[in-house]
């Protein structure tokens, strides 16, 4: 059977490879060495790197599509028949009936699609293999679901040392609140972050996209790329331990040192800046415009173009201590002053005198910002399987020199991908019929 003909474990009934084919070779031996004098910017950052992603909706799936647009393959791990449950969540039906739903599409790019069964003797086997030949394992299951199901951290980490396992939750695997369901809204809630969205009258509010989830996902392709970083230098595989509600709380910088260092407990101001005045939102003759003058300079720039020279010899105004004290005065002089104009015809006014300012666009209009076609910020599929139409989806919000984020497939249909990956590991066409007859594949 070869090197791929391991035993399975007691109770694991795996279906045995009939090809006899070798094992694919972990991270350290499919990446060679470059020779001398050639760079490896004109490579993918992450190629070479296989990453196993057992998610759900947001958080884990996200921070595989980042990893994916740096050039990891990424297999796709889900339940046959039903896969990822976003595969049935958008605004078109007839998407989530084809179980290609646009909450998919978002971030599934880039990906393979495998479906096994992990619940079944024959499908832990299946897996199992897969193990072997990954460097990453992506999960966001409650803490202990992996290892009662003899999948956890430390069974794999037998199969394969140098595994780098992280594990994406609400809360972290410990603590009194480990075990508790979430999703972005509670973790929202929990966080502290809605208690400082809105203003006083309608605070407390959720932020208008799942936030949390995105920030845990990012947090999580981090603490992969660092495990990685690491791995390449000693070997070691890791743990990586991703809590949502950790990974929230941990950007809110400003807000928890005005509370932890100055005992300021911050609650919501709305869309004023609490660092400063004048910032924040301000109307004009047409549209909202936001505006942060942040320094002395950029206020008094704001002041001369507005012509109210006078309100920088007012002591209400003088500093910025004073600005923030009587930032409602100050807000009503500058909006009278900005009804003159529509807030279109300011905005590059402001930018030529040096004070930030943008226009408050809906996300069509944002979207459609010749900014964003600069940076190729979209990337646009003429088809996607089950989709049959162009798709367009979001990339990567950095640059890499030779190296862009980017992916070059577009979602998978479920299980689209199975019998080329399991083939690769050894399983031939018998053995994958008894696998499905099974129901582990």
């Amino acid at each position: 059977m070869g090197e791929l003909g391991r035993k399975a474990g007691p109770g694991e009934g795996e279906a045995r490879p009939s090809g006899g084919e070798p094992r694919p070779p972990r991270l350290a031996e499919r990446v060679p060495a470059l020779p001398e004098g050639i760079s490896s910017a004109s490579s993918k950052v992450l190629g070479g790197v296989r990453v196993l992603e057992l998610t759900n909706v947001l958080a884990g799936p996200f921070c595989a599509y980042q990893l994916a647009m740096l050039g990891a393959e990424v297999v796709k791990v889900e339940i046959p028949k039903r896969g990822d449950l976003a595969r049935e969540l958008g605004a078109d039906e007839s998407l989530n009936r084809r179980q290609m739903g646009a909450s998919f599409l978002a971030q599934n790019a880039g990906k393979k699609s495998v479906t096994i069964d992990i619940r079944t003797p024959e499908g832990k086997g299946v897996f199992r293999r897969l193990v072997e030949t990954a460097d990453v394992l992506v999960e966001n299951f409650r803490p202990g679901v992996m290892s009662r199901l003899g999948l956890g951290y430390e069974e794999l980490r037998k199969v394969h040392p140098a595994l780098i396992y992280c594990a994406i939750s609400g809360f972290g695997q410990e603590g009194p609140m480990r075990e508790a369901p979430a999703y972005d809204q509670i973790i929202q809630g929990l966080s502290g972050l809605m208690s400082i969205s809105g203003d006083v009258e309608s605070a407390p509010l959720r932020v208008g996209y799942p936030v949390a989830d995105t920030i845990g996902g990012l947090t999580a392709a981090f603490a992969i790329a660092a495990a990685l970083v690491r791995r390449a230098r000693d070997g070691q595989g890791a743990f990586v331990d991703v809590s949502m509600l950790d990974a929230t709380i941990v950007t809110m910088g400003w807000v928890l040192s005005n509370y932890l260092i100055a005992q300021h407990t911050p609650r919501p101001m709305g869309n004023d800046n609490f660092t400063a005045s004048p910032s924040g939102t301000f109307r004009t003759g047409h549209g909202l415009l936001n505006i942060a003058a942040n320094t002395q300079r950029q206020f008094e720039a704001l002041m001369g173009l507005l012509e109210l020279g006078d309100l920088m010899a007012d002591p209400r105004f003088r500093d910025q201590a004073g600005r923030k004290r009587h930032r409602g005065e100050l807000t009503e002089a500058i909006e009278n002053a900005l009804m003159m104009k529509s807030s279109e015809e300011w905005e590059p006014l402001l930018a030529s005198a040096g004070v930030p300012a943008g226009c408050v666009l809906t996300v069509p209009r944002a979207l459609q910002l010749p900014q964003i076609a600069a940076r190729s910020l979209l990337k646009t599929f003429p088809s996607a399987p089950g989709v049959e139409r162009p798709i367009t989806v979001a990339l990567a919000g950095f640059k890499l020199a030779g190296a862009d984020p980017d992916v070059a497939q577009p979602p998978p249909r479920l299980g689209q991908h199975t019998d080329e990956v399991l083939g690769g590991v050894g399983y031939g066409p018998d053995d994958l019929a008894r696998l499905r007859a099974a129901g582990a594949i």
